[in-house]
């Protein structure tokens, strides 16, 4: 029988280390957000400050005690199980990290963040790279304190992110993505036949309310969340406080939009997560590749559909006077163009996970060593040539693009592929179970598939690993396969190959 009181104290704990965790969101989202531009060096300090807090309650020598009276009487399940073991997975990686490091990471994060989005604009590589290797070499530290003897370090930064898992195995499965996307690239080339696009004028104020329509279609809570404008799309927070951000650019409403319904794939995932268990292991996220899979699936396999299309034409009809597309099937063509470019979140899905396995090779390196900062931007630009075809002009649409490496986020990138591959499972594991997806699509209706995805992903939180969830979902182990047979398909259809 579990010691109550133990487990109490345990939750009690956890809940504040849950608590600090999202106060650590709000500061970056209201840096990304509202922070006037002299807020600077105070943010970087506030960030280190409440980065040391939560490290001390992380390293509580209790936190060993309480784990030891409540296993006692034999191991724990469900719930409580998921919390004691990551109350004691976080507890083994705080006190290898030095209190002084963590504090660092935390505040040198926030200052870097804040020189890419100054410098990012005009590529000014002078100021960024400097910061960036002063960032790099924390997260070097980081790695080496985390990782297990034997363990690669970047494999230590990766399960912060995704458990179970290790670079050397993310490798084979994008190997045999790669090639699948490689040659169905290859094959829609071959056509030459120019992308659709859309055409017209957008003005940022009919982005924004269409955006806030879709978030309604896809069931964002508004009463538990908010959407603004920063330089890079995010969705931070939990429960009853869910936040999302967007850009515009009024010659493509398609950046706003889709980022929009990608980043409230997220938010109702956190909204949806079961609210006993709030602040708790057990009522987050199953990691960032499930995460990933909730809003890529949203964006790409239902937002870019046929069906989808059928409602949204009309809705950017009334936003925009012009829809900038003939009718609901131009519509989907252009939001499904193929097209080789050089920006991540721009990319089609078929040269996404393209732009992702090349940051996944270039971040290894940098973590490792075998690549150093200030050799980035030559490593960027002969990679995207080699996988691309195409120049890089600038850093801001090479290796300055993204904020992750800016936010030291090291091992993050490799989930938006897990998660689509996830979202490849999911979306046949839809389509089997609700045979009238399609037409709930064209009515703009999504409940159906947002109760099928509450019953099987969001409530369950971190009950489970993420591929254990995955297959318990869809009935077996998750696979490449249903992504590049749906892409195949598509894809195949619109190109005629």
């Amino acid at each position: 029988m579990t010691d109550t009181a133990a487990y109490d104290d345990l939750t009690d704990h956890l809940a504040r280390m849950g608590a600090l965790e999202q106060v650590a969101g709000l500061l970056n989202w209201d840096q990304e957000t509202q922070m006037p531009p002299k807020g600077a060096a105070q943010r970087a300090a506030q960030a280190g400050a409440v980065a040391s807090a939560l490290h001390a309650l992380a390293i509580d020598p209790r936190i060993e005690g309480w784990i030891a009276a409540i296993e006692a009487d034999g191991p724990p399940s469900g719930a409580i199980a998921v919390n004691v073991a990551e109350a004691r997975r976080l507890h083994g990686r705080a006190v290898r990290i030095p209190s002084k490091l963590a504090g660092e990471l935390a505040r040198v994060s926030a200052e870097v963040q804040m020189v890419w989005e100054a410098a990012r604009p005009g590529s000014d590589l002078a100021a960024f790279l400097p910061a960036l290797e002063r960032l790099v070499a924390l997260k070097r530290s980081e790695a080496d304190c985390l990782a297990e003897p034997g363990e690669a370090p970047y494999d230590a930064l990766l399960a912060e992110y995704e458990s179970g898992i290790t670079a050397a195995e993310i490798e084979v499965v994008f190997g045999r993505l790669r090639a699948g996307l490689v040659d169905l690239r290859a094959r829609i080339a071959a056509k030459g036949a120019p992308p659709a696009r859309l055409s017209g004028s957008f003005p940022g104020a009919g982005q924004m309310a269409l955006a806030r329509r879709l978030g309604c279609v896809f069931g964002y809570d508004w009463a538990a969340g908010r959407l603004d404008l920063a330089a890079h799309p995010s969705s931070s927070g939990s429960g009853g406080d869910v936040r999302i951000t967007t850009r515009i650019d009024t010659e493509d409403p398609r950046e706003c939009l889709y980022s929009t319904v990608h980043e409230v794939g997220h938010a109702v995932y956190e909204q949806n997560l079961d609210p006993d268990q709030v602040f708790l292991p057990a009522g987050s996220h199953a990691s960032m590749g499930i995460h990933e899979s909730q809003s890529r699936l949203f964006e790409n396999q239902l937002g870019r559909s046929r069906a989808f299309c059928t409602w949204l034409h009309p809705a950017m009809a009334e936003a925009f006077g012009d829809p900038g597309a003939a009718d609901p099937e131009a519509l989907y063509r252009a939001v499904n163009a193929v097209e080789t470019g050089l920006i991540r979140t721009e990319a089609d899905e078929v040269h996404y996970n393209l732009h992702i396995m090349m940051r996944f090779d270039l971040e290894r390196a940098l973590i490792s060593g075998a690549l150093a900062v200030r050799d980035l931007p030559e490593a960027w630009n002969a990679r995207f040539r080699a996988d691309f075809g195409i120049e890089v002009p600038d850093a801001a649409r090479g290796c300055m693009q993204d904020v992750h490496w800016a936010a030291g986020l090291f091992g993050y990138f490799p989930t938006y592929t897990l998660g689509n591959i996830y979202a490849g499972e999911l979306h046949a594991a839809l389509r089997r179970d609700l045979p009238d997806l399609d037409a709930s699509l064209a009515a703009g209706d999504l409940a159906p598939v947002l109760g099928w995805l509450r019953e099987k992903i969001h409530r369950r939180g971190r009950l489970l690993g993420p591929v254990e969830l995955v297959t318990s979902a869809v009935g077996h182990a998750p696979t490449e396969a249903p992504l590049l047979a749906y892409l195949e398909e598509k894809y195949g259809a619109l190109h005629g190959v």
